[in-house]
């Protein structure tokens, strides 16, 4: 893999941005990175919302129901940890703080997407119970916690390291 350096290194430099422009884009883009990743955790949750109202819940085991719970909680945890930079924005605005809100924000970003991969994998967990049984939803969901954890946290933190 190759390295990515500081600033893209793409074909327009970000070496002529002041700080503050710096500190500007990069809240814009960690802000548009957090409406696109919110989305996905709305999703999960009205799918959980919706569970519990199924003619099928009632007959959920204890394990299923466990599942269920910890996987609520889990997205619950995820929309509030991913939600917080634009309440740090709003509740620090026009008081200097914006390039510790983006470093801020960057750290929660990336708790966030820990809370959100845990709680698809116990969606997942949980689906795969329902419909393929124990032991094809244990296997089901270390194959997807394996693969949240290559892309989302593995292969960026790769790209990050200079190659010898």
């Amino acid at each position: 893999m190759s390295h990515i350096p500081p600033g893209g290194g793409g074909r327009f430099p970000l070496s002529r941005e002041t700080p503050a422009e710096r500190a500007d884009r990069n809240l814009v883009e960690l802000l548009q990175e957090l409406r696109v990743v919110q989305t996905g955790v709305q999703i999960v949750f009205a799918f959980l919302l919706g569970v519990a109202f199924t003619s099928q819940f009632p007959h959920l085991d204890t394990f299923e129901r466990t599942t269920y719970v910890v996987t609520l909680l889990l997205t619950v945890v995820s929309s509030a940890v991913l939600a917080t930079p634009v309440a740090l924005h709003r509740g620090l605005f026009h008081r200097g703080a914006k390039v510790r809100i983006v470093a801020l924000s960057a750290r929660l970003a990336e708790v966030g997407l820990v809370f959100l991969a845990l709680a698809l994998n116990g969606a997942v967990l949980l689906l795969m119970d329902v419909v393929l049984g124990r032991i094809a939803a244990v296997t089901v969901t270390t194959a997807t916690f394996a693969m949240f954890t290559g892309l989302w946290f593995v292969l960026p933190r790769a790209l990050r390291r200079p190659t010898p």
